[in-house]
């Protein structure tokens, strides 16, 4: 899940004046029914290994048969231990097909560590609690209802709307990959998984975020080898301590500022919303990407320090093989965030050439897929513009990069423009996804219906 403004990039489209809208009384069976579904999703704890993907697919595939959708036009497949959902709602064919996408899957969570069970969604103090709640299961309640509403009012697409949910996203993305090459002749893709609107401490709407990119994720493995030995005549080649010193060499480095006309078009809206020595920091950068003191300050903020350049972080390590001898291997894993247009092989060999010591090795782990940008489609905006409106009048929508992963990713590698564009509307400090008392405002229910329900039938009329 990526989150929306704070961790963006950003280009503001709209004014900075926003006025709530209020749902129409008639909407509250629809939002009870919402939540209803959303309660019962979050109960079924999709944790990569407990079965329960394939469950969820079943359960969400009767539901859209029941509302109408034709039992051919909804698919449950099972791929190795999860599963994908793909339903058609079939269209009068005048134009290319549209895809949405959610994942099924969730991180895993602790019961013991939570102060309430996190497969039982909780309603508190305005908020819904519950693992999933937020990351992803919202916006599969969400766009599922929809369409069921859409279905029941008798909306005739000009295109197919095709729903295709994943079921390993926070894990593999083996499903994912499967999923974004069987729809060549799809348009563009909406993703419940990116985007969305922040909100104020006090609440108020600020903007909305239309994820348009994402940066390459990339693991590479530092390894050094040697033959090793009894502990007791150690060598001064020691496994372990060369790869500490290749470690340490590593996070003392900075990758390369790097900036574009989005980018400092981004620091210049930020800058000026939220004021201080950062927003300060903000603008200078945006008039001057080579202001050292400016880059210091926003890399010191651990929301902005990935806009900024490509990131890499040791993550894992292991080493040797027993107590008492000299390690033979040791290993460590290394998550690198890779900026748009830097080549996956250019890191890995700055990677060697930072740490200068020949007998360590990096290699890539896996395969990295680097996607280009999503092109500012008008109609999107257009149609992203009038669904922010329905709940925010004049709200700024404000396109933008993520540093995390997101499904969008395989999708844009396979050629299909791809936007994050979640219904949820949320505060930063709310944000608790893959974290303990994962919630949402109650409010964002009758939000994101009303935002699905603009967003589908102006790309779809």
């Amino acid at each position: 899940m990526t989150i929306p403004s704070l961790r963006y990039i950003t280009l503001a489209l709209g004014s900075l004046v926003a006025t709530g809208v209020q749902a129409s009384p008639a909407d509250s069976a629809h939002v009870k029914s919402t939540t209803d579904l959303l309660g019962k999703i979050v109960a079924m704890e999709t944790v990569k290994g407990r079965g329960q993907v394939p469950v969820m697919a079943e359960f969400l595939a009767k539901k859209l048969i029941d509302g109408g959708f034709s039992p051919e036009d909804v698919k449950v497949e099972r791929f190795e231990d999860t599963a994908m959902l793909v339903a058609r709602y079939r269209g009068n064919g005048g134009r290319r097909p549209m895809l949405i996408s959610n994942h099924m899957d969730v991180v895993e969570a602790v019961p013991a560590d939570w102060p309430r069970d996190p497969f039982t969604m909780a309603t508190e103090n305005g908020y819904h609690f519950g693992r999933g709640v937020y990351d992803n299961k919202l916006d599969v309640a969400l766009t599922v209802s929809a369409l069921l509403q859409l279905k029941a009012e008798g909306f005739r697409p000009s295109r197919d709307i095709i729903l295709v949910f994943s079921g390993d996203e926070e894990t593999d993305m083996r499903s994912t990959q499967v999923l974004s090459t069987r729809f060549p002749d799809a348009e563009f893709l909406l993703n419940g998984d990116g985007g969305g609107g922040t909100l104020a401490t006090d609440s108020k709407a600020v903007v909305y975020g239309l994820q348009t990119a994402e940066k390459t994720f990339a693991t590479f493995a530092i390894s050094v080898s040697n033959p090793g030995g009894h502990s007791s005549r150690p060598r001064r080649d020691n496994a372990i301590y060369q790869l500490a010193a290749a470690l340490q060499k590593l996070a003392a480095y900075e990758f390369p500022v790097q900036s574009s006309e989005q980018t400092r078009a981004s620091f210049r809206f930020t800058g000026q919303q939220i004021g201080g020595e950062l927003g300060k920091a903000m603008l200078r950068f945006a008039n001057n990407p080579n202001d050292a003191t400016a880059v210091a300050v926003i890399a010191a903020d651990p929301e902005y320090v990935g806009t900024l350049h490509t990131t890499c972080v040791a993550t894992l390590l292991s080493g040797g093989h027993a107590e008492n001898a000299l390690p033979q291997l040791a290993t460590a894993t290394v998550n690198c965030r890779i900026f748009p247009g830097v080549a996956v092989e250019s890191v890995r060999a700055r990677i060697a050439e930072v740490i200068a010591d020949p007998q360590a090795r990096v290699t890539e782990v896996g395969k990295a897929f680097a996607s280009d940008a999503s092109p500012l489609r008008d109609d999107v905006v257009q149609a992203v513009r009038r669904a922010v409106d329905a709940n925010f009048k004049g709200l700024p929508v404000v396109p933008g990069m993520s540093s995390g992963a997101t499904d969008s990713l395989y999708f844009r590698a396979a050629g299909i423009p791809s936007y994050g564009v979640s219904g949820a509307y949320v505060r930063p400090e709310d944000d608790y996804s893959h974290g303990l008392n994962e919630r949402v405002p109650v409010s964002t229910v009758a939000r994101g219906l009303k935002h699905w329900h603009v967003l589908i039938t102006e790309l779809a009329k």
